[in-house]
Order: structure tokens, then sequence, then C-alpha cells
């Protein structure tokens, strides 16, 4: 289903606009009142980057300093915003506590689920990454990995019992699950910061969404029946792309936004949507649900006034320039500027922001 069909059923207001998908959600499955089947997932299964990390970078490297967090949790929560993520509303609408982390060795409860997204990661492996480079080693096919763990492990505990048997998903939840995946983003920033051309990440792009297509694939020979994809947003909009990678005027749209790197978007989507559309005749007994988060992030931007927002590109938590944001000195951070130290804090009403630090939302 398109974005036609999500806005038939949403009435835009400004903290609607992003938490559409679950609003789809719920349409989607219907209600009892409605006589359709309510929907009924005892667990959540979630894949992706930072857009639905709930703690898994923060626990395998160090998490996100205040004043992430500051919002909601009142605490660095291992997100990387200042309050609950997309993936946090679903849970909600399920009745499904928020999912821990898979890197999370504090304290963790999987019985209900568990995410494998960690900030930075990209569907096809690359080579710079943390400790030493800037993205996430636990890349899609890495994080299919740590499911088929988590699986295997929950079989044989479920067997043998014990202590963690309550803690881990009952074996039977792993067909009945919903698995939800947001990734992308990072592949194609990954091009832009490699200083490969605009061509030569558009030509990549294919192979990108091939990966992706497979281990969809293999979720589903693990038994995985019913899927939510979301596609990927309006990188063109973020400060993250266009302020160090400046474009010509000319390559501006109304928004603001580099309409060289959103076309980047908009091509991934094309050949994402594309390969939904083949998975679906591929696996016959799947539910695959593909949402236009691109569509509705770009109009929370394109018509900011109309749910609230002024100056829809500036930065809540960055610091310097037209859009409050610099690539040396981050949110949270600390830095030089003119021989004096700066700290890098909120502004005062993330609620009326859109970006929170050049990167993710608000």
């Amino acid at each position: 289903m398109g974005s036609s069909s999500i806005y038939a059923h949403i009435d835009f207001i400004s903290v609607a606009a992003l938490t559409l998908s679950l609003e789809f959600l719920i349409c989607v499955c219907g209600s009892s009142a409605s006589g359709l089947k309510p929907c009924d997932f005892p667990a959540i299964f979630n894949f992706g980057d930072s857009n639905s990390d709930t703690g898994g970078l923060s626990a395998a490297f160090s998490p996100p300093p205040p004043p992430y967090g500051q919002t909601f949790f009142k605490r660095s929560s291992g997100r990387f915003s200042d309050g609950r993520l997309i993936i946090d509303f679903i849970a909600e609408g399920l009745g499904i506590p928020y999912l821990h982390a898979y890197l999370d060795a504090v304290a963790p409860n999987f019985s209900t689920g568990a995410n494998f997204a960690t900030a930075s990661s990209t569907i096809v492996p690359l080579r710079h990454v943390l400790p030493l480079g800037d993205f996430s080693p636990f890349s899609l096919n890495v994080q299919h990995s740590q499911f088929i763990r988590l699986k295997n492990d929950s079989s044989i505990i479920g067997q043998v019992g014990g202590l963690f048997k309550d803690l881990l998903p009952k074996e039977e939840y792993y067909s009945r699950a919903l698995y939800t995946i947001d990734i992308g983003q990072n592949d194609i920033g990954a091009g832009l910061y490699e200083s490969k051309s605009i061509q030569e990440i558009r030509a990549s792009i294919p192979i990108i969404v091939s990966n992706f297509s497979a281990n969809v694939k293999s979720l589903y020979e693990e038994g995985g029946r019913s899927f939510w994809i979301h596609n990927t947003g309006p990188i063109g909009c973020l400060p993250y792309t266009f302020v160090p990678f400046p474009v010509a005027s000319s390559q501006i749209d109304s928004a603001g936004c580099a309409i060289p790197y959103n076309d980047l978007s908009q091509y991934f989507n094309k050949k994402l949507k594309e390969s939904v559309v083949q998975l679906r005749k591929d696996l016959p007994l799947a539910a695959i649900t593909y949402v236009d988060m691109y569509s509705i992030k770009y109009t929370l931007i394109s018509r900011a006034s109309k749910f609230g927002f002024k100056k829809p590109l500036v930065v809540c938590c960055g610091y310097g320039g037209q859009y409050n944001f610099n690539t040396q000195i981050k949110c949270g951070g600390t830095g030089e500027i003119n021989d004096t130290k700066v700290f890098v804090g909120s502004c005062r009403n993330p609620s009326k922001k859109i970006n929170w630090d050049g990167t993710h939302y608000t």
C-alpha cells in the first residue's frame, strides 16, 4: 500500500506526522469492531539503523551523551533522538514492551522480541567501521546472523528450561512475530562520505537492494511471515549531508532540500518497492507492508508551517551556521570556538523542531 493509503486514514497534526506508521499499522490490522481479525503479534524483531536503534550501538561502544533522551526518558536511553522512536510507538500500539537491544548485556528481556538495529548500520558491509571508522560493523547481514543465534538459543533453552527460559521468545513466536526493517539511509550517506559521485552511488543501489531482499528471504526461511518495511527518508533534507556536501543553488528545491541527494533516496525507494513486489510473489505465505516514510517525512518538512514548525531544516541540538550544525562539534559534545570552550546542548523546546541533531528527527 502506498502513501495515498496512509494519508486516507490519518489526520495530519505535528506529532502524528512522525508516528504514521503506528496509525497505519492499526488500519492494516483492523479491529474487532470492524469485523476484521485484530493484530496478534506476540513479539517484534527489528532490524535497522539509528532510526530504530534502542540501544545497540550504545551497548557495543558508547551511549549518546545528554541531552539525548531528555524529552521522554529523562536520560540517555541509547536512542539517537531526544525521545521515543517510531519502533517505540509501534511496540506501544501492540501492547509490547520497548524492545531491548540484542547487544545489551544489562538485564535484557527478549521474551517479546529483540532489536538488532544499531546506529550507523548499512545493508551492505563496509570497511571503515567503528571503532576506527564512522559506520557500524553490524550490517544487516550481521544483524540477521544475530537473529539466527537468538532463535537457536531460544530453541535449546526452551527444551532444557532453567533460569533464562522466560527471558527468551517462545518457539512459536518466531512465526507469529512482526518483523520490522528500517535501513538503507546510511548506504547512501556512506557513498557521499567516501567521495563517490552521484552516478557511482546510484549504480550501487541495485546491489544494495538485492542484499536487502536476500535477508528478507532468509528471515522468511526461518519462519518469519509478517514484514513491516520502511523505505528511506529524504536524505537531501538532512544537514549532515547538505552542509558538508553543498550543492548549487539551482539544485535546492522549494523546501530547501538538496535535490540530487533526495533523487538518490527516491531511486533507492523505487528499487526497494520493486523488490517488495517481487518478494510478495516469491514468498506466498508472507504479508509484506511497504511504508512510504519518504512521503511522510518530506511532507512534514515541506509543509512544516501547517504542522506548527518553523525553520524545519534548522537543528535543535547543534552549533553554528545557518542550520545550527557543525560536523566537528556534535550534539552533546564540546569543542573550541575562537578559543572558547563550547558545549553543544539542546534548544529550549525540541517539540518545536523537526530535526534533532542534523541526522535524526526529534
